[in-house]
């Protein structure tokens, strides 16, 4: 029944990521068992999340082990089914593996169908239009609870998931400060509408500067970094403010030795609710999700940033270059 490309973990990362932690090997092509269907992989998702998995520690999922396949979101075509609610050619995204062809239940995490619309480029379901817009809507608004006229600070705000949440949050009326890394990040997030870009490797004091764009305080804070960041934010926070934990990216490379936040009494003294989450424990308000990023897209309230690279092979370079912080938007291998 011919091979499959696997990208499989050969060793645990030490620090940042080298090409020497992932082989590209192949092995025998999976068969859909009762139920299952087979899918080809057309976009590879690639995400900080997948940093934590390579660790031998707990996480929200088992830590990959050493020969297997790295795990991450995908969007593929069926290509074989046993499952009549899967028919052949139907696009699905889900929490898969770095397989070029993978089987997949009607009960895999994340399983979503995809309804490519005219003009609509496949890759973007993968980003804006999908787990990315989901997760930046779900943290946002059912997490952080952002409303209209309140002021929102993203960190990482020229990434994926970060750009998109200063878009949405602009289009239901919130004030958007972002936290980015370089002046080039910085100019990309102002063309996005974003009212205030920071970049804090060029700030001596980042509070500061915060505290002068939001000078009445910071309603919601979406954090994908954690660490120092969370640490200066937290005191201007305003009463009853939110704090919606997407991501601590600024330790992902270095685990064993997490930044201690120094400024948790603002919890207490604020009120501060603060809350991790995953966008799937929220199933009940994809859909408006969906229909609302779909919407932002059409009247051009939400322009996706993509940071496109061609081939299997080359999802192990796209996810170094990402956790080393030169990659601007959404991290997507086409197949």
């Amino acid at each position: 029944m011919g091979k499959v490309r696997q990208i499989v973990l050969a060793r645990r990362p030490l620090g940042m990521p080298v090409p020497e932690d992932f082989q590209l090997t192949e092995a025998e092509m999976p068969q859909p068992g009762e139920g299952e269907f087979l899918v080809a992989m057309r976009v590879g998702s690639v995400d900080p999340a997948i940093r934590g998995f390579l660790d031998d520690r707990p996480s929200y999922i088992e830590p990959v082990a050493l020969g297997a396949p790295i795990n991450g979101m995908s969007l593929g075509e069926v290509v074989q089914s046993n499952n009549p609610d899967y028919p052949v050619g139907t696009f699905v995204r889900a929490f898969a593996t770095w397989q070029d062809h993978y089987v997949l239940s009607g009960e895999s995490w994340g399983l979503e169908t995809v309804q490519q619309q005219p003009g609509t480029e496949l890759h973007h379901y993968m980003g804006a239009l999908g787990p990315v817009g989901l997760t930046a809507w779900v943290g946002l608004f059912a997490v952080g609870e952002a409303k209209p006229g309140e002021t929102v600070v993203v960190s990482a705000a020229a990434g994926a998931t970060g750009s998109t949440v200063g878009q949405i949050a602009k289009a239901r009326g919130c004030k958007v400060v972002g936290l980015v890394g370089s002046p080039e990040k910085a100019r990309v997030i102002r063309e996005l509408g974003f009212d205030h870009a920071i970049d804090y490797r060029a700030t001596p004091d980042i509070a500061a500067e915060i505290a002068r764009a939001a000078p009445k305080g910071v309603d919601v804070y979406f954090d994908n970094v954690g660490g120092e960041m969370l640490e200066a934010i937290l005191p201007l926070m305003r009463l009853h403010g939110r704090v919606a934990v997407c991501g601590m990216i600024g330790q992902y490379n270095d685990a064993d030795h997490p930044h201690g936040v120094r400024t948790l009494w603002q919890l207490v003294v604020n009120r501060i609710r603060m809350q991790g989450f995953i966008t799937y424990d929220y199933p009940d308000v994809l859909a408006q999700a969906q229909a609302e990023l779909d919407q932002w897209m059409a009247n051009g309230k939400l322009r996706p940033l993509a940071n496109l690279r061609d081939g299997f092979e080359n999802l192990p370079a796209a996810f170094i270059d990402l956790m080393s912080g030169r990659t601007i938007g959404k991290t997507l291998v086409r197949i």
